[in-house]
């Protein structure tokens, strides 16, 4: 039997990426997805590319600061698929860079509402669908939240991120008696777009070969290559499934052994 025969994901954050890659593993497993983003040519080339005839897969453009668009797409995945079986939280803020001492707070609380509050809002929203019949709820964080990397500052980022798996904690007590599971998958560095372009700039501003790059990243890593956005999909994707039914308040890396814990 198919991983997810039967069951409808709600993933929020579907682009060119990871949001991508965990809807297009929804539906190879056997699965229905119901593709958010804020962008709704992005949500239709992704469903096309994944599901062509349309017939395992819905979408909505929704923004995830907003609490009645997060309504109206659980509203949409219980209209079209009959209910929520689980919710995969890719959608986040990624791409505001520095730390404390440089810091602009109005931008950090505006990540804060994204990445922390904006997932939260998604996950309530879902919740009457979820209590149906019990089910998963898997955030994606970032190990920058428990180890900051030295490539990169991202202090805002990391904060939102570790509140969330620090939510995580709370939503798996309140939700388990439901036989609701939450989790989290937390990528490393992660070959997708986001990486291949941090690759190809650094490469060019230091005037060196991409590969040279590249092998700064892979040498820290215990497996000689690393993780993609397939990978940390895959890893979400089993979360969601029964076959992870006894698992919940956990934090999983996926970073081809950079950081062990």
């Amino acid at each position: 039997m198919s991983l997810l025969a039967g069951k409808t994901v709600v993933v929020s954050g579907v682009g060119a990426g990871l949001g991508h890659q965990v809807a297009a593993a929804v539906v190879r497993d056997g699965g229905n997805a119901v593709l958010g983003a804020r962008t709704e040519a992005n949500l239709a080339k992704s469903a096309a590319g994944i599901d062509p005839d349309g017939t395992r897969t819905a979408y909505r453009a929704t923004d995830i600061t907003d609490e009645e668009q997060c309504g109206a797409l659980a509203a949409l995945a219980r209209d079209r698929f009959g209910g929520i079986d689980a919710v995969v939280h890719v959608a986040a803020w990624d791409s505001y860079f520095g730390g404390v001492e440089d810091a602009d707070f109005a931008t950090w609380a505006s990540v804060i509402d994204v990445n922390l509050l904006g997932s939260l809002r998604m996950t309530r929203a879902c919740l009457p669908g979820l209590k149906e019949g019990g089910g998963s709820v898997v955030f994606v964080g970032t190990q920058s939240a428990v180890a900051a990397p030295s490539q990169v500052r991202q202090a805002a980022y990391a904060a939102s991120k570790g509140a969330l798996t620090s939510a995580m904690y709370s939503l798996a007590r309140e939700l388990g008696p439901y036989r609701i599971r939450v989790n989290t998958v937390l990528p490393g560095w992660m070959w997708g777009p986001p990486v291949q372009a941090y690759v190809q700039f650094t490469a060019h501003t230091e005037g060196v070969p991409e590969d040279e790059v590249l092998g700064r990243l892979t040498g820290r890593m215990a497996l000689p290559e690393l993780a993609t956005d397939g990978d940390v999909a895959d890893a979400a994707v089993f979360l969601a499934s029964d076959r992870a039914r006894a698992i919940t308040g956990q934090s999983l890396l996926v970073n081809a052994g950079e950081l062990m814990r």
